[in-house]
């Protein structure tokens, strides 16, 4: 059932990328998602980037007309929200790497921040395309997390793509997790790098949804729905999948490559 909530705070987190907050009881575990809705606009489905207490939080990467529309929200406007959907991570790792590309720092910020809750050790290798577009930086820093980054066009960290860090830090430390989301061709690329270390890698998957309960067929991935076998997978149940990093779907559920 969809509960109307009044927006309490907006902030502008990079050049594109926005976050709402808003009073919402219902517990949310990191990893979680909800859908949000604007009258006369489809639903949404977004990651929980804040999820602790009553106070909750999704951040809106700017994209289409309807996640633009998103952002023009202001304090005071009314949102609808249902959910939680999905599973979660398990927050009992010990010690972990998040490995987040653009906005998949969303839903891996509060997943961390869980593990740094009790007591675990994170460390944080933090991609974009530029260094304003680097998601919770600031964020992942004061959780006590040693962030590194990589920006495409050099302008912060390391140049390239951020699997060149994943690389070093999987060289250098042992993990008991990396728990990584961004484009899928990247999170397979994780994928690999912790295979040949020996380190379990889980993806969150981010996929169209439309009913966030598994009947529509929108977010078919291989033989999984995202909503209800996902967002979060060990990335083993994936790589075998056909669609995985090779295929999405639109919004009509036509198959189309990345």
């Amino acid at each position: 059932m969809r509960t109307d909530v009044r927006v309490t705070d907006v902030v502008r987190e990079t050049p594109s990328t926005v976050t709402l907050r808003f009073p919402y009881e219902p517990p949310i575990d990191p990893g979680q998602f909800v859908m949000i809705w604007l009258p006369g606009e489809d639903e949404l489905p977004m990651s929980v980037s804040y999820a602790g207490g009553v106070s909750k939080g999704v951040t809106i990467k700017g994209m289409g007309e309807t996640s633009r529309r998103f952002q023009s929200v202001r304090p005071g406007d009314w949102v609808g929200i249902r959910g939680p959907y999905g599973n979660r991570f398990d927050p009992t790792v010990r010690r972990l790497l998040v490995v987040a590309g653009g906005s998949g720092a969303a839903v891996l910020a509060p997943a961390a921040e869980a593990v740094r809750a009790r007591g675990g050790a994170v460390d944080v290798a933090l991609g974009a395309t530029t260094g304003p577009e680097l998601l919770f930086r600031d964020r992942f820093a004061a959780m006590g997390a040693a962030v590194e980054v990589a920006t495409d066009d050099g302008s912060e960290g390391t140049r390239g793509f951020v699997t060149e860090v994943v690389a070093r830090r999987l060289a250098a430390d042992r993990y008991d997790a990396v728990w990584t989301c961004g484009p899928e061709v990247m999170m397979e690329k994780v994928a690999r790098l912790g295979a040949a270390r020996g380190t379990p890698v889980v993806f969150a998957v981010e996929r169209h949804m439309k009913c966030a309960l598994g009947m529509c067929d929108a977010c078919a991935l291989g033989p999984y729905h995202v909503c209800v076998d996902g967002p979060v997978f060990p990335a083993e149940r994936l790589l075998g999948a056909t669609e995985f990093a090779r295929f999405h779907r639109d919004a009509s559920g036509r198959r189309r490559s990345f």
